[in-house]
């Protein structure tokens, strides 16, 4: 094979994979292309070549600061020759890492077309190299998705069709009342998950009409198998879709307005600027071009503030004199961002996922716990509640760090997943401390899961960094029948986790 097959196959390469074209993007192909071909290229080696030829010490930083690529070698060189402190290229290797890390979990979850497509603009502008202001809001951006960002609740319509988690539309078109669970209790269960799916994921509230169904369905369960509930079930998912879409655009509404106002400002001081050259007029015409269009979705409200951003960046120079004399008004438009931060920090609140372990938060374990006691209040199906705690899990945080300390965490919960079953809900009620409701179960079964729980995690090889970090827990199990109320049901929990600490640890109780 030819060199020059190998770069009509590194073009082909290109096309099918739908890449930007940038000069990183062909190169990779390309030497994957030469390696595949059996061919030794000398500008595929890498920074092998490179870094043979430095002294000692600078061997050493390029290890310390984890360079990798040629393009990270040669920021690395310049900074180096510009005397840059180097703990400000380690801050933007860490704003390129959790960016990077921040974007793979959202394109994990994601079942939208077009958030996908963002993500893979966002990586080639990181291919370009930009500053680090410019990283910080990318990295921002991606975290507020994440945070306002919940898909589970599809999984929940699995028994009435096919969920296709690539495309909300088809999955909705193709939900089907017919067949699934069957009689007063398969209704029962059904009526409890659709009415959860029917509540907004955005949007602070129900419309009427939807709380009317919802109320009509716990009223009369069978109600279900109707023509018109089938009616008024799209009706009411439409709705649903209809205040999140509201909510979404009252949302990019207050980021416009934000917006501009910081272009209006931007542009007052070009203006007012004594060294406004015909590159700074042309910025101010770019600018007033934005309000030509006015925002609709994140999208194009992000491409705005990130446009405005690099302009701030290029030319802060020039305008620091007129920003000195603006700062008022600047204080002013921080308060308002803070206020919408303040905002999105709510939205992230209401989240149902833990960050850490990815298992239920507080929130979404309280809904699960008022569900399974309206079942026992119509129903009387016996459940329990277990309360785990990991032992002496402040001497792991400081003995080892908080990083070690979540590495146990995160490993905690992995167990918890693998001995829960599909009736079981589990999830971190706070801290060191789990919960987990289980359902269909009285408390002999209870107490067969919590201690298959403990064993296995007395027998589980915890490790960090090369070190074996001993864990166990202690258990408190409750069933419903033994109390008055779910607040005591918990409440009785917590306290035989209690009595667990007290005779020992690494128990449960009752034993």
């Amino acid at each position: 094979m030819t060199i020059n097959q190998i770069v009509r196959n590194t073009v082909e390469r290109l096309k099918a994979e739908g890449k930007v074209w940038t000069p990183d993007a062909y190169s990779e192909t390309f030497c994957a292309e030469a390696k595949k071909a059996g061919f030794a290229v000398e500008d595929c080696s890498g920074i092998d070549r490179y870094i043979s030829l430095m002294d000692k010490k600078t061997l050493e930083e390029v290890k310390q600061y984890r360079v990798r690529t040629t393009a990270e070698l040669i920021r690395f060189l310049i900074s180096k020759l510009s005397r840059m402190n180097p703990s400000e290229a380690s801050v933007l290797v860490e704003l390129l890492s959790n960016l990077a890390k921040k974007m793979a979990e959202s394109i994990d979850v994601l079942h939208n077309p077009d958030a996908s497509a963002l993500a893979k603009k966002t990586i080639a502008i990181l291919e370009e190299q930009g500053g680090s202001t410019q990283l910080e809001l990318l990295k921002q951006a991606w975290i507020n998705f994440l945070s306002i960002y919940d898909d589970s609740f599809l999984m929940k319509l699995s028994v009435f069709g096919s969920v296709d988690t690539a495309n909300l539309r088809s999955t909705i078109e193709s939900l089907s009342l017919q067949g699934g669970l069957s009689g007063e209790a398969g209704s029962a269960k059904t009526v409890q998950l659709l009415i959860a799916s029917l509540v907004p994921s955005i949007a602070p509230t129900m419309d009427s009409a939807t709380i009317a169904l919802t109320q009509k369905l716990q009223d009369n369960p069978s109600y279900i198998d109707t023509d018109s509930c089938e009616r008024e079930i799209k009706t009411a998912i439409a709705m649903r879709i209809a205040l999140d879409k509201n909510s979404v655009e009252e949302m990019v509404r207050a980021l416009d307005s934000l917006l501009g106002k910081l272009s209006a400002q931007l542009i007052e001081l070009i203006e007012r600027s004594e060294n406004s050259s015909s590159e700074i007029r042309e910025v101010k015409r770019d600018l007033e071009a934005l309000d030509n269009q006015k925002p609709t979705d994140f999208k194009t409200a992000h491409k705005r503030l990130y446009t405005i951003a690099s302009t701030l960046e290029e030319k802060v120079e020039v305008l620091s004199k007129d920003l000195k004399v603006h700062n008022e008004k600047v204080s002013q438009m921080g308060k308002k961002i803070a206020t919408l931060e303040a905002d999105l920090a709510q939205a992230t609140q209401a989240s149902r996922e833990d960050f850490l372990t990815k298992l239920f938060n507080k929130r979404a374990i309280e809904e699960h716990l008022n569900l399974k006691e309206a079942e026992y209040e119509r129903h009387a199906h016996p459940f329990c509640v277990a309360m785990l705690d990991l032992d002496h899990f402040k001497s792991v945080n400081d003995t080892y760090g908080h990083e070690a300390g979540d590495a146990v965490l995160i490993a905690f919960s992995k167990i918890l997943k693998l001995e829960a079953r599909t009736s079981d809900t589990v999830g971190r009620f706070g801290g060191e401390e789990f919960l987990a409701i289980l359902g269909d179960t009285d408390l002999n079964g209870a107490k067969v899961f919590c201690e298959k729980v403990r064993a296995h995690v007395e027998q589980a090889h915890f490790m960090y960094q090369g070190q074996r970090i001993a864990v166990s827990v202690s258990i408190g199990v409750a069933q419903r029948s033994d109390f008055p109320s779910l607040k005591a049901l918990v409440n009785g929990a917590d306290e035989r986790l209690y009595d667990a600490k007290h005779k020992g640890r690494n128990r449960v109780e009752p034993a």
